[in-house]
């Protein structure tokens, strides 16, 4: 049985930069990961299977349109005999909530996938299997901060982030990513005239990657996505009120919200508050890295 963590995509940034011709949205996005998540377990073997459990599992199906299946196929498609086998995967991230829980879990099951078949890390087509699987499938595959470009197909070096601790905050609100794209307008050949993404550079501390980089830079998804989920107006509102917060922002199309702490005790103060006054409400302390 072979075992791997599948982490929460946190988009610390998130530029759109105008809509391709083939109609895909083009983006520059600081990504960085928490050390939880959902775990994937596989028992290697001739057949494809899955099964799922966990807190949030009945929001993520079975069936074969699910991140792991697709992943393991479209792998098979380009490794010839690979070995294949029986997933086991238990869901404690929210669907639908733009942390990218199912293409962290499409990635986590290539990684299984590699280590039961001897593919090193770097096998090229351990990629463009995740880039057929899906956008965020890409910047997944080696959990570190990096910038995600283009329409998620391309991904840039390993960045060496200081320690960010985090609340990460979903107000139970399901939001679909097309809506979030089709609230922006853009059509096909449009550019929005955004600027430059602040630099991130080699050996910055977490002050220095707040002021320099993290402030003076945005998500452009956030507008809409309050306007499609309002909830999530209000629950950026409560991250900003904790004591402690440096910064509050939605992560990827929302609704899942986070806010960088000075310290992790006071992330973890926060945490507790938050979800003692929203018992309905999913709350969890991270360092994001």
């Amino acid at each position: 049985m072979l075992a791997t963590r599948a982490p929460a995509k946190i988009n610390l940034t998130l530029h759109i930069l105008g809509r391709r011709a083939d109609g895909y949205h083009e983006l520059e996005s600081l990504v960085a990961f928490s050390g939880g998540g959902d775990a994937l377990r596989l028992a290697p073997g001739p057949e494809l299977s899955l099964a799922v459990d966990g807190p949030t599992a009945a929001a993520a199906g079975v069936g074969d349109d699910n991140l792991v299946l697709r992943a393991a196929r479209r792998l098979a498609e380009r490794v010839p005999g690979l070995t294949l086998g029986a997933f086991r995967l238990t869901k404690y991230l929210p669907v639908a909530a733009g942390i990218g829980g199912g293409s962290s879990d499409a990635a986590a099951a290539l990684r299984l996938l590699a280590a039961a078949n001897g593919l090193s890390a770097d096998d090229p087509r351990l990629m463009e299997a995740a880039r057929a699987t899906g956008s965020d499938v890409p910047v997944c595959l080696t959990p570190r901060a990096r910038f995600m470009r283009g329409a998620g197909e391309a991904v840039g070096a390993a960045l060496s982030l200081p320690p960010l601790p985090a609340v990460l905050l979903n107000p139970g609100a399901p939001v679909a990513t097309a809506a979030v794209f089709k609230r922006l307008g853009l059509a096909p050949g449009e550019r929005t005239g955004a600027g430059s993404h602040p630099a991130i550079t080699p050996g910055m501390d977490a002050e220095a990657l707040l002021l320099a980089a993290l402030r003076k830079s945005r998500n452009d998804m956030e507008d809409a996505a309050c306007l499609e989920a309002p909830v999530i107006v209000h629950a950026l509102a409560v991250l900003s009120a904790a004591r402690g917060c440096r910064l509050a922002r939605m992560s990827g199309s929302g609704a899942t919200c986070f806010a960088i702490f000075s310290t992790p005790h006071a992330a973890a103060t926060a945490a507790a508050a938050i979800a003692r006054q929203n018992p309905g409400w999913w709350v969890k302390t991270a360092v994001l890295r």
